[in-house]
């Protein structure tokens, strides 16, 4: 009996280890991502997988949801005071992870540090230029601007909200080194091992909903193969960024679920526009010539030798879109006369010939290895594509933290490439500022063309756009920025290529919010 006894204890132990285990497991979430973030620092580069992880531990004072609508965030509410002025009311009964309160100096000391994080890739400053900021009391400031400004609340939905301790005191390294405990969110970091993964624990005094999850820890899997392998092996319960290969084989997985959403992200080709000779552009002979890419007739060409719709059907397999600029027609502010440009070899060595280059030249193209869906594999057909068209097109890729850096600002403090593959999601439901960042006249005072990484310069684009920014009217404001995208578009400032969509695929029983933003938020993942 004896025996018997202790056989019995000893199966509802190892039951009641079981059922712990599992409970524990349960709590945890375990994400792969497709790209790693350059900091965790939330205002150090504006690259949505360095924001994607910051808005789950350093809320904004306004919110978007999965289609970029804005809600509230920090800030319970807002309205115009006069036709310059914009009041918010902060929520109150917020407290930072230190248990210190909220209040509206964080939000000052969060506009301070902004413009100032030192060696910034991409800034910020863009989306509070031109804006003075008070405090009314505790729990309101006003934003007052030098004219009317519809975007304003838009704008505080791209960046997060910081203590005025960790605003004052702290570096990006100090940051990464998780010495801030000045944010709100329903998440805090616990661990950063770049190259390898973020872990983060649940706020347990979040004043919003709380998470499921206790825990969870995002792994950067670059390589989309070892995304999906560390997916089927049960490695990771949720990937991001499913290649177009696999998306047969796992949406006919029955212990998989597949979500997708048209992405706010532009593929695009950046070019140099500011350069009299450009640094990886030469005669076929390798002698140095003009930079040809500051003429209308060699951009067109090359637009027009992209054969977009074979890239969507062949590299992407489908699941992209062709594109003409820089967001999807549903989306506000676009044009509804632009169409993606058709391709057309001939027409294309025609133009180059007529701006007088009939026998082409040699030109190396830069872009980032791992940071969007097949961008290799894009880079390589669109040298294919270019060679065809007689310009002799080479490659030469880059881990993105250190290609963003180079092409952003190289040796010198100016963009390093000629002629670049990249991508930009946008940080707002509309089209103002993504014109304003990649194709704005480059003014780090006025905080225009934070990503114009060629340096494209159009004073009627900017002029239109500036008229745009102060209309407070939408349906003017809409066509303003339609015409601003005509203006920009139709001269090439950048040259898109399609619009990715973005696809998750999870464990079954785990369901993923699909985004337009791209962002996989844990607060979006539920059982």
């Amino acid at each position: 009996m004896t025996s018997i006894r202790l056989l019995a204890l000893a199966a509802t132990a190892v039951l009641t280890i079981g059922t712990t285990l599992s409970t524990v497991q349960a709590q945890e979430l375990r994400i792969g991502l497709s790209a790693e973030p350059s900091s965790i620092d939330p205002h150090y580069h504006n690259l949505s997988p360095n924001n994607m992880l910051s808005r789950q531990v350093f809320e904004t004072l306004v919110s978007q949801d999965a289609k970029q609508a804005l809600q509230p965030g920090l800030a319970e509410s807002w309205k115009t005071i006069d036709d310059n002025t914009w009041e918010f009311k902060l929520r109150r009964g917020v407290k930072f992870f230190d248990g210190s309160e909220f209040t509206a100096d964080d939000v000052l000391a969060t506009f301070k540090r902004l413009p100032a994080v030192p060696r910034s890739p991409s800034s910020f400053a863009p989306f509070i230029a031109g804006q003075t900021i008070e405090k009314i009391d505790s729990h309101t400031v006003r934003i007052k601007t030098a004219s009317p400004a519809p975007l304003v609340p838009t704008s505080l939905s791209t960046f997060g909200m910081i203590s005025k301790a960790c605003a004052e005191t702290l570096s990006t390294e100090d940051f990464n080194a998780l010495k801030c405990q000045g944010g709100t969110g329903p998440f805090k970091y616990t661990e950063f091992k770049p190259g390898d993964r973020v872990v983060m624990e649940r706020n347990s005094a979040y004043w919003g909903t709380k998470p499921d999850w206790e825990k969870v820890s995002f792994r950067f899997l670059t390589a989309a193969p070892t995304r999906v392998a560390a997916l089927l092996a049960g490695d990771v319960d949720v990937i991001e960024g499913v290649p177009p290969s696999d998306m047969a084989r796992l949406k006919s997985n029955a212990n998989l679920s597949v979500v997708e959403e048209l992405s706010n992200r532009v593929i695009y080709f950046h070019l140099d526009h500011f350069r009299e000779t450009s640094p990886f552009i030469t005669a076929k002979d390798g002698s140095p010539i003009k930079n040809p890419l500051r003429d209308l007739r060699v951009r067109q060409a090359l637009s027009m030798a992209l054969n977009r719709q074979a890239i969507v059907d062949r590299i992407m397999e489908g699941q992209a879109v062709p594109a003409e600029q820089v967001l999807p027609a549903s989306f506000f502010g676009t044009s509804q006369t632009l169409k993606p440009t058709p391709f057309d070899l001939a027409g294309a060595r025609k133009l180059l010939a007529e701006a007088g280059y009939p026998n082409g030249f040699k030109m190396k193209m830069h872009g980032p290895n791992g940071r969007y869906t097949n961008d290799t594999k894009i880079l390589e057909a669109a040298a294919q594509m270019f060679t065809r068209l007689g310009i002799d097109t080479e490659i030469e890729t880059i881990p993105p933290a250190n290609f963003f850096t180079r092409a952003s600002q190289g040796a010198n403090g100016e963009p390093e490439f000629s002629f670049i593959l990249v991508g930009w999601g946008a940080g707002t439901g509309e089209t103002s500022g993504s014109l304003q960042a990649l194709v704005g006249t480059f003014d780090r005072t006025r905080g225009w063309g934070a990503a114009n990484r060629g340096r494209y310069s159009n004073k009627a684009m900017d002029d239109v756009l500036t008229e745009a920014l102060r209309t407070v009217d939408n349906t003017k404001r809409a066509a303003l920025l339609a015409r601003a995208s005509e203006l920009a578009m139709n001269d090439l400032g950048i040259i898109p290529s399609h619009y990715q969509t973005n696809v998750w695929a999870s464990k079954k029983g785990i369901k993923v919010t699909a985004r337009a933003d791209e962002y996989t938020l844990a607060t979006g993942i539920t059982r």
